[in-house]
């Protein structure tokens, strides 16, 4: 199916996001209105710690105000003041900025269209190794975050009782489950 855009306007924008709506003819000519968010593309980590005892990942957990409440996810996000910056760049920046995690090891596994139906977002997906602890330097927006460790299966876990809703976070676990699969250490 080929959708022409026939005309678009601007009709929000703050610093992290802005909202367009567009009068689209799909090509059987019929005419529409699509909404459409814009947001500069952001990383996702899955911060993994190796130990003998078994393997464990680094969540966040935050208070989400358009769901109305607290959840774990992998540390995420962007840098809209930043626009084109290195991905890995970011990808470190976030992690630190979150968690205080260094990642000796930072490793590009995908990219995938956030809410693609409704969002134009790009998130690059990282695996961080060999991580050190350091300070936070968190935004005004994240003062409620915490940091937690947690094993695997237990992150699953979370996964499926309710802990843990965020789709990019249980897409870049998918991901990552899929790369490990196909490259054993």
């Amino acid at each position: 199916m080929s959708i022409k855009t026939i005309s678009s306007r601007e009709v929000y924008r703050n610093r992290w996001t802005s909202v367009r709506e567009d009068v689209i003819e799909r090509s059987s000519g019929t005419r529409g209105i699509y909404g459409v968010v814009d947001k500069e593309p952001a990383c996702i980590i899955v911060p993994v710690e190796h130990t003998p005892s078994g393997d464990s990942v680094w969540l966040v957990r935050q208070y989400r105000y358009t769901v109305g409440g607290t959840y774990y996810e992998l540390p995420q996000g962007g840098w809209e003041q930043n626009i084109g910056a290195d991905p890995t760049v970011m990808a470190h920046g976030e992690l630190a900025e979150e968690t205080g995690l260094r990642a000796g090891s930072m490793k590009r596994l995908a990219s995938l269209w956030i809410g693609y139906g409704v969002m134009r977002q790009l998130h690059h997906v990282y695996l961080a190794e060999n991580l050190s602890q350091g300070e936070v330097a968190r935004d005004a927006e994240e003062e409620d975050m915490t940091v937690h460790r947690v094993a695997v299966l237990e992150f699953e876990s979370m996964l499926l009782d309710g802990r843990v809703m965020d789709n990019c976070s249980a897409a870049a676990w998918a991901i990552y489950r899929v790369w490990r699969e196909r490259n054993p250490t």
